[in-house]
């Protein structure tokens, strides 16, 4: 039998199996199916329409802000449907407004190349604070953050963020020098926020993280370590869950080299390290967030009441919008690439899969 975009249905390798390992799964066979022929449905678009899944997730390497190796020219690339224009200003400019516009294709992708200055360097340097200015579908400017930023910080004297040129010289960007450790047979794992993982009343940091808790991971016996808050977040207190920049680790703990070499010392110990991702939902922030990005309630997630998570007071995403599933996707990959996570452990897995994101639900065989 062929579904209706000519895939071939089958049926999910090793059901049965999984139904042996969970009993309480045998009368959802059905659904388990159609969800299976709707992932071979879309690989298969993906294979026609995007060169396939591994280009496809590695739109990290060329969506935001990157610097081309051999020329020292700007590339920046952005995806905002509605917005009416898109410009981006920092220190580099003096701030100014429309020096510097994009231009947009037909799928409301927006590019933009800075040359290089007249010294060949970069037109803006490695710290220097930036901003996108986006021209919303009502014609107001706005400055937002870059959602596939790398780096962002606590502007002074606010809770708000901004956007920072994340470009260091290359004898400060760390180099892994360990190889990544065997799957463990079993896991025994320590679930950990660097925030909070020292005994003194601050603020800890990847660096105390590597030095004081590692160690004494290892000496308790575990294989594995799994990291929250990692993915940036401009309200602390979420414990890293309303995420407000998915690609930048967080800065309250160091820069990213710290943390990838934190991750490197745990491989040389033996630690498998996952990261707690946090894809079921985003922050409903627009000053430093991702909400309402090109100006519409829409863009990343759903527009009216199906975007919106009431109990986490968070927006949804339109998991079934290309432009989206290219971001989370790649940025599965990137943290995966860049960083040499081993895994994850991906939170909010039912508000993923239900349209009632499981509130009032039980899932037990009490329900069935």
């Amino acid at each position: 039998m062929t579904t209706t975009n000519g895939v071939k249905e089958c049926v999910p390798p090793q059901l049965d199996n999984l139904l042996k390992l969970d009993p309480y799964l045998e009368p959802f066979q059905g659904e388990i199916k159609r969800r299976y022929n709707v992932f071979k449905s879309i690989l298969k678009q993906l294979e026609t329409e995007e060169k396939g899944l591994d280009t496809f997730t590695s739109a990290y390497k060329h969506f935001g802000i990157h610097v081309d190796s051999k020329t020292n020219a700007i590339n920046i690339k952005e995806w905002a449907p509605a917005a009416r224009a898109m410009y981006i200003r920092g220190d580099f400019n003096n701030w100014q407004e429309r020096q510097y516009p994009f231009t947009r294709d037909e799928w409301g992708v927006w590019r933009l190349t800075l040359p290089p200055l007249s010294d060949g360097t970069p037109a803006i340097k490695h710290g220097q604070i930036i901003k996108l200015l986006i021209e919303k579908p009502d014609g107001q400017l706005e400055d937002r953050l870059c959602p596939w930023s790398r780096y962002v910080q606590r502007a002074e004297k606010s809770n708000t963020y901004h956007g920072v040129f994340y470009n260091p010289p290359a004898d400060q960007i760390y180099k892994f020098k360990h190889p990544q450790p065997k799957k463990p047979e079993r896991l025994r794992i320590y679930e950990a926020h660097v925030g909070i993982s020292s005994w003194k009343g601050e603020v800890a940091t990847y660096e105390n993280f590597r030095v004081n808790v590692l160690p004494r991971v290892v000496r308790q016996g575990y294989n594995t370590i799994q990291l929250m808050a990692v993915m940036e977040h401009a309200y602390y207190a979420s414990f890293g869950y309303q995420v407000t920049s998915f690609f930048a680790a967080s800065s309250r703990f160091g820069t990213p080299e710290e943390l990838k070499e934190l991750i490197d010392e745990a491989h040389r110990l033996g630690l498998t390290v996952l990261l707690d991702l946090v894809h079921s939902h985003g922050c409903k922030n627009t000053v430093d967030g991702i909400n309402m990005f090109d100006g519409t309630n829409g863009c990343f997630f759903h527009d009216g009441p199906r975007g919106y998570h009431d109990l986490w007071d968070s927006r949804c995403f339109n998991y079934m919008q290309r432009e989206v599933m290219r971001f989370l996707l790649s940025n599965i990959r990137y943290w995966l690439e860049e960083f040499k996570f081993d895994g994850f452990r991906f939170d909010g897995v039912s508000s993923m899969l239900y349209h009632s994101h499981g509130i009032g639900k039980f899932f037990s065989k009490m329900n069935i």
